[in-house]
């Protein structure tokens, strides 16, 4: 049977709500898993994400894993909003023949929703990868001007702390691209984000909807709320790991601030040749436990406030199975 006519403002507000909800909840490993993969070898501070969030903790305090949190706060409603519309937009026209989407019809509606997205999630990722990466650079900057002069010093005396470095806002950080680069700064690593979100979009939304028919009552009622959730959340991390390596390497071009000796890169295809060569393979799957973790809640919460029809019930509207 077709996809039903969707309602475009419930969806909206769907997910919008969504969005707020799954960020506040996951945003700190969400920033473990940034500044896992912006340490590249002979400069790591962390060795694993609750090492991360530990140091995090002790050196910026509770609210600085919270770091770019407003960014994300700001625009997850109208990136994720977009994101789970466009789909059914998408998936509404494709089964305009009444028949049942098949599986490519299904990748291709996942495909037009993560090419909508990246309007949204470009400058998004952009603004909040600073800020969530000033800590980490800071840190080490501390770190190695400390070891310097303990060394200068022979380690006679305590080493005296350099004044720490004004934190970037996201304010700041539009304004200074805006008049560096125009709009196109606000875009950058555009390309390695298509990379990423339209992969994972053709991967999560076909994989979500088949899970989430598995659950679906013979009487052809919605799926419980529990089997929406699950769905999500095998759907989303499964997603997830699938296109790290591109996560990684969007990660990477996306910072503007380097650390003491780390590499910079002019394209797609030079940072993952110079990940690769310097690194090692597994460098491509630095942070994917964490983006897991990230996405597997995230998405998993998105479906359930989705199918409940939050914004249908707010909105007066009948909540479509």
């Amino acid at each position: 049977m077709a996809d039903k006519q969707i309602s475009l403002p419930a969806k909206l507000i769907n997910g919008g709500i969504a969005g707020l909800i799954g960020v506040t909840c996951v945003f700190p490993i969400d920033l473990a898993k940034t500044r896992l993969q912006n340490q590249q070898n002979g400069q790591r501070l962390y060795t694993s994400m609750s090492d991360c969030l530990i140091k995090t903790i002790r050196s910026e305090g509770y609210f600085g894993m919270y770091r770019g949190a407003a960014v994300n706060l700001t625009l997850v409603t109208p990136e994720k909003a977009i994101k789970l519309a466009a789909n059914d937009f998408f998936r509404y026209q494709l089964s305009k023949d009444g028949q049942k989407l098949t599986l490519f019809k299904e990748m291709l509606a996942g495909c037009g929703a993560g090419t909508c997205q990246v309007i949204v999630t470009t400058p998004m990722e952009m603004l909040k990868i600073q800020l969530q990466d000033a800590g980490r650079i800071a840190a080490q900057r501390k770190t190695l001007s400390g070891q310097a002069q303990l060394s200068g010093r022979g380690g006679a005396q305590p080493p005296v702390e350099p004044p720490a470095a004004p934190r970037p806002t996201a304010t700041q950080l539009t304004r200074d691209l805006l008049r560096s680069h125009g709009i196109a700064g606000l875009y950058k690593g555009l390309g390695a984000t298509l990379l990423r979100d339209v992969p994972f979009s053709i991967v999560y939304f076909p994989l979500f909807a088949n899970l989430n028919q598995l659950g679906r009552p013979a009487s052809g009622e919605k799926s419980p709320f529990y089997v929406s959730f699950l769905a999500g959340c095998v759907a989303g991390s499964a997603a997830a790991v699938a296109v790290n390596p591109c996560d990684v390497v969007k990660t990477r071009l996306q910072t503007l601030q380097r650390g003491v000796n780390e590499d910079t890169y002019s394209g797609f295809l030079d940072c993952a040749r110079k990940i690769l060569w310097n690194e090692g393979p597994t460098a491509f799957l630095k942070g994917a436990y964490c983006r897991a973790l990230v996405i597997a809640p995230l998405f998993g919460i998105a479906q359930v406030v989705y199918f409940l029809g939050i914004a249908e019930t707010l909105l007066g509207l009948p909540v479509q199975p």
